[in-house]
């Protein structure tokens, strides 16, 4: 999900509990922070030696021990990101990820899988990250064209 997209679907509803779960419906505990946001720049060089780029905006989940008994509303979550924005610039169409770990949640910068809301609350599904291999992807969607060598090719 773009980061744009997430944000517009806070303003739209500020009042709401935000709810971070997982596909079997484990949610980040009430009482989470908003710790950190990240706006990460990635120049990467994949095994078949194509140089990649790309940007995500990461936010960062934190359950404190004494953690109060509610979830954050959407508009208390934008007016953190809102802060934050203001000291450093986010790009508005660069994937917005999840980082957070917990004994239901492995530690990892997960993919917003969807995002859906009744009259209460704003539900985010966490899908963890996969590995892929970029130059086996490339030579997979144009097999047709020259792709760079895969280090598993045979």
């Amino acid at each position: 999900m773009k980061t744009k997209d997430f944000i517009d679907t806070l303003r739209a509803s500020p009042g709401k509990q935000l709810i971070f779960q997982d596909s079997q419906e484990h949610t980040v505990q009430p009482g989470y922070h908003l710790t950190e946001l990240k706006a990460a720049r990635f120049k990467t060089v994949d095994c078949g030696g194509q140089v990649n780029r790309w940007e995500e905006t990461i936010v960062q989940l934190w359950v404190p021990q004494d953690a109060d008994e509610h979830y954050m509303t959407a508009g208390k979550f934008l007016k953190i990101l809102d802060r934050v924005r203001g000291l450093i610039p986010l790009q508005l169409d660069a994937e917005i990820r999840v980082e957070y770990g917990d004994g239901n949640f492995f530690p990892s910068t997960y993919h917003v899988g969807s995002v859906t809301e009744n009259a209460a609350e704003i539900r985010v599904v966490l899908q963890p990250p996969v590995a892929t291999c970029k130059a086996r992807d490339r030579r997979r969607a144009a097999p047709r064209e020259k792709a760079d060598a895969c280090c598993c090719a045979a």
